[in-house]
């Protein structure tokens, strides 16, 4: 009765969402600091105001979301953690500051960036040509390729786990093929400049789609979006599930060429015509109007984050640079499961990955600076 490819699924795990036990999770990357009061009130106001919208079926193509998402990557620059906030909006850094000005129709947006990304796999990859990628990076990616059959081209990261970029972009240039990579990397956190990502896509010299997953940018990476105008194959995913504490409302998004965008709805619309909730569409723009606050939790989360990687080095954990909102760390004589049941004895979640080349790692998300100090608690006797 179970059809083939079925029988050849391997379904992505995720952290552990326990019910049973009350404990610090720092272990699936979702911010610690909750929505801001004006994404509560929004949304509280919505549905006290307007009752039976929730009887009707929302806006088809996230209309408001779309431009607010817009106008936020353009005040930000699409790097929260370092925008700049004069009292009445955001401003990008001059790093960040974008060449153009990103237009709703640049914008698709889905449940989740994992929808996003299965669109994305569905649209521009098949199984006529193996999708390049990174040994060791967010492990969807394998699991959208098998349920689509699409075969993979895995390039080994450095020793020092960074992205193999030069053989990353040989093979797909002599394959003819997409690729597609997080940056910053998970679960590694390390980042590429936005010049590496630039020369990749160069040497690459393919027009097959080149996806660059943004989930972790806005913790210090550089964002691509001020590449969209030279390399019209691009496609950057992003997420309000980290730095904007909206893992709960599954909310992603694509920036891409209008054509691109056009392309994804095509896709949404074969399957689902009303895939965003009014509530999640009226949260959604609540948090791009509050940027500020934002900005203000991922500079918070960040300087966290540098204070704990010191920490870490301090007591002879090797501790991988990261530009996201974890830590990827071991440490000699200490097996990372064991390090993990260790820290989860003492009611704290963080993640062991048990894939050969990183088990001995563990991958901590940054907390509030309580959950930190009680973290540090344990760890200091490891």
């Amino acid at each position: 009765m179970i059809s083939t490819r079925m029988e050849n699924l391997h379904p992505y795990v995720p952290g552990e969402q326990p019910s049973d036990k009350l404990y610090i999770k720092l272990n699936a990357n979702e911010n610690a600091y909750g929505p801001c009061n004006g994404v509560v009130s929004a949304v509280c106001d919505f549905v006290r105001a307007h009752p039976q919208k929730l009887s009707l079926y929302p806006d088809p193509d996230s209309t408001l979301l779309r431009n607010a998402v817009a106008a936020m990557l353009n005040r930000t620059g699409g790097v929260l953690s370092r925008a700049q906030w004069n009292g009445a909006q955001c401003t990008p850094s001059k790093q960040d500051a974008l060449p153009f000005a990103v237009t709703p129709d640049m914008i698709y947006c889905g449940n989740g960036s994992d929808e996003v990304l299965s669109f994305l796999f569905y649209a521009f990859f098949d199984s006529s040509v193996r999708l390049v990628l990174p040994e060791f990076t967010y492990s969807f990616y394998p699991v959208y390729a098998g349920f689509y059959n699409i075969p993979l081209d895995v390039v080994p990261l450095h020793g020092d786990l960074r992205l193999n970029v030069q053989e990353m972009a040989a093979r797909a240039q002599s394959a003819h093929s997409g690729m597609i990579f997080a940056n910053p990397n998970a679960p590694t956190g390390r980042a590429l400049l936005r010049n590496e990502v630039r020369t990749m896509l160069q040497n690459a010299n393919s027009d097959k789609a080149f996806v660059v997953d943004e989930a972790y940018v806005d913790f210090g990476g550089e964002s691509c979006i001020a590449l969209l105008k030279e390399f019209p194959n691009l496609i950057i995913v992003r997420t309000f599930s980290k730095s904007m504490s909206g893992a709960g409302l599954r909310l992603g998004y694509i920036v891409a060429s209008p054509e691109i965008i056009k392309t994804v709805t095509t896709v949404k619309n074969s399957l689902n015509h009303f895939p965003i909730d009014a509530i999640a569409q009226v949260a959604g723009v609540a948090a791009c109007e509050n940027d500020a606050y934002y900005c203000s939790c991922a500079k918070k989360i960040c300087a966290e984050r540098e204070k704990f990687s010191a920490f870490l080095r301090m007591r002879g954990w090797d501790v991988v640079p990261s530009s996201a909102n974890f830590v990827f760390a071991r440490k000699k004589g200490v097996a990372g499961k064991a390090a993990y049941e260790m820290i989860k004895a003492h009611g704290i979640l963080v993640r062991h990955f048990a894939t050969k080349g990183i088990e001995e790692y563990i991958r901590i998300t940054i907390g509030t600076p309580d959950q930190m100090a009680a973290l540090c608690n344990i760890m200091e006797t490891m």
